[in-house]
């Protein structure tokens, strides 16, 4: 066998790592192209930015379609969104969080930002959380700025810099709540403070070392969630990090840097256990805001990604917008 080859670990269904440090994602790197005109299904405008040029980071962003913006308010609630893929796969622009974002701008209405941040296990956490923070930094910057960024005039011309919303699922989630609670320890943004108006957890991955509730106890089931893990901070947090179970620390739990918080998840889902104790402990940890929980019956982890068109889908991406326009 060609040593270049051989396998040193792999995760089943998203990525093999070769010893030759070579990383073969399994899926999640398909890509759609944006519609700088509009999407035949929704009418949402879309096009691919640089959010930070030093860094390289990048986004997809999305405008409503001209009526929708007529419609609405003088101008729009923003949504900085962080795509699922256990930090390791997936991309705002793939099959999957490309139609989603254009639904949820459109629904909304509200200008989206899905942002395309590093991935493990190349750049393990936390690269994808500095990526977060940054690009809810230059997303602001925008904002509070109008012509410092021609590339990002829809934000400058359409955005509320009063109401910012972070969202995100599964691993975005995580990212989310990680990057609010990062506003607030760093002394907010400047010229900004450190609040945003809302935060939209989607079916969130938190998890940690004891099981919570109906949490399965089985050691075969807690370790292949504990491997992604693993995989995709390096070994530098542990399974009680902060980082994957806000649980772990109350005190900053309480100091959350937003207003409002909607925690969705499913029944069926893994993280389902800690999306319920996530909303029970926010509600009584201390923090002064508003906690809205919801539950989607006999479905599974993002089911909404793979069955938009389904009733339950519809219902959820409602909820979200709604959320959203309340903001």
């Amino acid at each position: 066998m060609d040593p270049a080859s051989e396998v040193e670990y792999e995760i089943p269904t998203m990525l093999r790592v070769h010893k030759s440090g070579r990383v073969e994602r399994l899926d999640g790197t398909e890509t759609v192209p944006p519609s700088p005109s509009g999407d035949p299904a929704t009418g949402v405008a879309s096009k691919d930015v640089v959010l930070d040029p030093a860094s390289n980071l990048s986004a997809r962003l999305y405008l409503p379609t001209a009526a929708a913006v007529a419609a609405g308010e003088k101008k729009l609630p923003v949504v900085v969104f962080f795509h699922g893929g256990a930090f390791m796969i997936q991309n705002a622009a793939s099959p999957l969080y490309h139609p989603y974002a254009a639904s949820l701008a459109a629904a909304a209405p509200a200008l989206v930002v899905s942002v395309d941040y590093r991935l493990a296990p190349e750049h393990p956490l936390p690269a994808a959380y500095d990526d977060a923070f940054a690009a809810l930094k230059a997303v602001v910057d925008a904002l509070l700025r109008p012509g410092a960024d021609a590339e990002l005039s829809w934000l400058a011309a359409h955005g509320d810099a009063s109401r910012v919303v972070m969202a995100g699922d599964s691993a975005g989630a995580n990212m989310a709540h990680n990057t609010a609670i990062r506003l607030r320890k760093e002394g907010g943004i400047h010229g900004y403070g450190d609040k945003v108006s809302g935060l939209a957890l989607l079916h969130a991955y938190f998890w940690g070392k004891e099981p919570v509730g109906g949490e399965p106890a089985d050691a075969g089931y807690r370790g292949g969630i504990e491997q992604v893990w693993e995989r995709a901070c390096g070994g530098s947090f542990g399974h009680d990090h902060p980082h994957i179970n806000p649980a772990a620390a109350p005190e900053e739990w309480r100091r959350i840097g937003c207003g409002r918080v909607l925690v969705a998840t499913a029944e069926l889902c893994f993280f389902a256990e800690r999306a319920r104790a996530y909303a029970e402990g926010i509600k009584n940890c201390g923090w002064e805001g508003e906690v809205e929980f919801y539950e989607t019956k006999g479905e599974g982890h993002v089911y909404f990604l793979f069955k938009p068109g389904c009733d339950d889908a519809v219902r959820e991406l409602a909820v979200v917008a709604d959320f959203v326009r309340r903001c």
